[in-house]
């Protein structure tokens, strides 16, 4: 298994000062040489800060775009993309700070896009499995991604999933300035996108578990915008 020659891990924070080393530490372990961005919404609780600390330890290595108040999770990926797009990276990999996205998991992500477009990190193949989540998050989430895939007519299992890994070429072509969805819909309105242009996705098992320390940002909101959001994939053909 082949991993590209230049990945770059971008990871979105909003007061996640706490797992910034934990996460940090978990990929340095498998991935020593890969690059991580961090796109920060000004985080009251010094993960900025903590971030720098480790730019200072680890030069050439860590990343960071500062910006001013909280944007979304959404603007927050598409400008690390662009950042990414700048660069010479041959594979952007989504990751949540929260560490509920196992680092060990990346080698196979990002090996994988040797033979694919698109690689998914996928809750719901086999061999992939959510831990420490209670039964109404568990059926929310199954949910979301079975009622997305009916109504978009997409195979993928897992559309809601935020652990995924681009090869450059898939965001070189991508319209990404017309994305417009946060959260869930963010990333199934991303692999529609890919999908409908003709890259190749395919999924691979991870076990995604709840995170240990922080406060999680899902909401009701968000889950009602990607209620309504498929709909407008579907009839408007984006």
């Amino acid at each position: 298994m082949t991993i590209p020659r230049q990945p770059l891990i971008v990871v979105p924070t909003y007061n996640e000062a706490e797992n910034v080393d934990d996460l940090l530490a978990g990929i340095r372990g498998v991935l020593p040489e890969a690059h991580v961005l961090f796109v920060d919404d000004a985080s009251p609780d010094g993960t900025a800060e903590r971030v720098r600390a480790q730019q200072e330890r680890n030069p050439g290595l860590v990343h960071r775009i500062d910006r001013e108040g909280k944007q979304g999770i959404g603007t927050a990926y598409l400008a690390g993309f662009a950042w990414a797009l700048e660069r010479d990276y041959d594979a952007v990999v989504e990751m949540d700070a929260d560490l509920s996205h196992d680092a060990r998991a990346l080698p196979t992500l990002i090996g994988l896009l040797s033979d694919a477009d698109v690689v998914i990190g996928s809750r719901y193949v086999p061999g992939g499995r959510t831990e420490n989540w209670s039964r109404l998050r568990r059926a929310v989430s199954r949910f979301g991604s079975f009622y997305a895939r009916r109504i978009l007519g997409l195979p993928i299992r897992d559309l809601t999933g935020g652990f995924n890994a681009w090869h450059r070429r898939v965001l070189a072509t991508l319209p990404l300035e017309r994305v417009r969805s946060e959260g869930y819909s963010f990333q199934i309105e991303l692999k529609l996108r890919a999908a409908r242009a003709g890259f190749r996705l395919i999924e691979t098992p991870i076990v995604f578990v709840d995170r240990r320390a922080g406060k999680s940002k899902m909401s009701w909101r968000i889950v009602a915008e990607a209620v309504v959001r498929v709909w407008w994939l579907r009839l408007s053909g984006a």
